[in-house]
């Protein structure tokens, strides 16, 4: 048997226990324990045995003790392999997948990992199979995720000046009402549902491509909804078109769910059956027009996202009562759950101020 290995003798065994009580690494602090006991004049087995450990392992410590002090004693993990690509080259794919393919070029609309591997083969020479591309991409601080509308003839620079002029526009369409007048923002839109149906994605096991019913028959209902991010209220009607008599309906309606003594600021887009002279406005309702061509500016868009992806997509209404039934049956569920519907439609540039 070997013999057991000297300690450095410039720590002392109450001056290990000091360090182990102010070391915020676990493992560390019983390490510097087990090392403390064997200062003390402990048999080096029950000294492991304060640590945690057997006796050959106390061994290896103790020569790392011996080389780096108490420092030594830290977990020291591995980095792994170097990346086969250089931080400039991880930079410029980063730079590449956010500014998406040339269509063109590419012959892709968006990149998936098998375009990316062929793309990093032919740019730094280095061939990397597709999933550790999927990983690469995480470690670069990417997702996989549903992307937002956007209209192709949007104005950015207007879009953002709304959002920066809000307070203003708010104030300036506000400036009639009380002193002290409660503030409700509602934001609404409206949905064709029909048999006609979507596919969305679902978790299946890998190599088997699942089927779902996909009807290609042309009945539809508008869903007309509305919701209160702050309240985590909402207000919808099922209907069989989107025209002005409907929009009327929908807007009474809203207006029926607004608090008392509250007024409702109704944030919409720029459809006909929104912009036209025929509407009447309620007493406790303002109506403010979001500007042309910015989806992504009503959250009630990601409500729609959020009903197909839960309950309306993957089905087959077998008539326009059914296709009525399921629509309201989904907006229930969401009415059911208001700090999901809280999460979706709160918008700082809108909410300032306000707190769910």
């Amino acid at each position: 048997m070997g013999s057991a290995v000297k300690l450095r003798d410039d720590y002392s065994a109450s001056e290990l226990r000091r360090l182990a009580r102010a070391s915020k690494d676990v493992r560390q602090s019983s390490r510097l324990l087990s090392i403390a006991a064997v200062l003390d004049g402990m048999n080096r087995t029950d000294a492991a045995r304060i640590g945690g450990m057997d006796r050959q392992t106390l061994r290896d410590w103790v020569h790392r003790f011996n080389a780096a002090g108490p420092d030594g004693l830290l977990d020291q993990w591995s980095p792994g392999p170097l990346s086969r690509l250089s931080p400039e080259q991880q930079s410029e794919l980063a730079a590449m997948v956010e500014t998406g393919p040339d269509r063109a070029v590419d012959g892709v609309v968006r990149w998936r990992r098998i375009d990316l591997k062929r793309v990093i083969k032919e740019r730094f020479g280095v061939d990397y199979d597709a999933r550790y591309v999927g990983k690469l991409l995480h470690k670069l601080g990417f997702s996989h995720i549903s992307a937002r509308p956007h209209h192709p003839g949007q104005d950015a620079h207007i879009v953002e000046e709304f959002k920066k002029n809000w307070p203003r526009t708010l104030k300036a369409h506000l400036c009639d009402l009380p002193p002290r007048t409660k503030v409700e923002l509602w934001f609404q839109d409206e949905a064709r549902i029909g048999q006609k149906n979507g596919i969305v994605r679902q978790w299946a096991r890998r190599g088997t491509r699942p089927r779902q019913p996909a009807d290609q028959r042309y009945k539809s209902a508008y869903l007309f909804g509305a919701i209160c991010p702050a309240r985590g209220a909402g207000a919808a009607l099922a209907l069989p078109f989107a025209d002005t008599e409907a929009m009327q309906r929908h807007i009474d309606e809203i207006s029926r769910h607004v608090e008392k003594d509250a007024h409702a600021v109704l944030v919409m887009d720029r459809a006909g059956w929104h912009t036209t002279a025929n509407l009447r406005m309620p007493k406790n309702m303002t109506a403010i027009f979001l500007p042309s061509r910015s989806p992504e500016l009503n959250p009630v868009e990601n409500v729609w996202q959020y009903l197909r992806q839960n309950w309306l997509s993957n089905r087959v209404f077998d008539d326009y009562d059914a296709i009525i039934d399921a629509a309201c049956e989904a907006w229930q569920k969401l009415l059911a759950a208001p700090e999901t519907i809280t999460s979706i439609g709160m918008r700082q540039w809108a909410h300032v101020g306000q707190t769910p």
